[in-house]
Parts: structure tokens; sequence; C-alpha cells
């Protein structure tokens, strides 16, 4: 099976430049591939963080505002995928905002809050083709 992936995969540009992501393997690759599809139809990388439930709830009537945990109400494959993507940084920007936040909020938020951010690179890998910002960012 693995490598009927690999064979079908290997033209897509996408495919290829989100595995240069840290934490992002052939298999997790393949998973943002099939799950997202035409990344497309998004406008930008908050739409896909929403639409894979990785934004937090927000409650506002009037002057109260609340805001909760993230909605879950979305594709659960590609949010486990980029959760376990970020379990397994330990070097570059995703590992200093996890390191950051677990200080501040605790692990679960922190891994929640590296992994949209992760997200927002595999958005920006599936359209372009290519992480511009990869180079600069992983020193």
């Amino acid at each position: 099976m693995t490598k009927r992936v690999t064979a079908d995969l290997r033209g897509h540009a996408g495919y290829q430049a989100i595995q240069a992501l840290p934490g992002v393997g052939p298999v997790l690759a393949a998973v943002f591939v099939a799950e997202i599809g035409d990344v497309h139809r998004f406008p930008g990388p908050a739409q896909l963080c929403s639409w894979a439930g990785m934004t937090p709830k927000h409650r506002e009537s009037d002057t109260k505002v609340h805001r909760g945990r993230i909605t879950k109400q979305g594709n659960s494959l590609v949010r486990w995928a980029a959760v376990e993507a970020v379990q397994r940084v330990h070097l570059g920007p995703l590992a200093r905002t996890k390191a950051r936040l677990t200080v501040k909020r605790g692990t679960n938020i922190a891994k929640v809050a590296a992994a949209r951010q992760l997200l927002t690179l595999v958005y920006y890998g599936l359209r372009d083709g290519h992480i511009r910002a990869l180079a600069s960012a992983l020193q």
C-alpha cells in the first residue's frame, strides 16, 4: 500500500513540499493531501484551520465574550495528523511555539496552537507547491 500511495503522489508538488515540514513524513503528508483535496476551495489558511476544527469556540452576547475550547467540528483525521506531527517536533518555530505556550497554558493547548501553525504551513505548501517561509523559519 505504501508503494502505491508513494507512486500515486510522486508528481504532486504539494505532497513533496509539505514533507519538508518538521514532523510531517510520507504518511502524514498523504493524509493531508487526501483529506484536504483541492486546497483552492479555502480562501486562506484560517478557513482551513476552521474546517479542520482547530479554532476556538467564540460565544458573544452584547458586551460579554467567551472563548472556549476548539470546536472539533471538522475533519478529525486532519486534526489528528496535525497534532501527531507537532508531537514529534523538537526544533524550529513550531517547537518554540509549543515550548513557550506549554509554560503559559499547558501541554495540550500548546500542541493545538502549534498544530494550527503547522496547518497554516500545510495550506501554503499545498497551494504553492513550496513553502517560502520554511527556509527562514527553520533557522
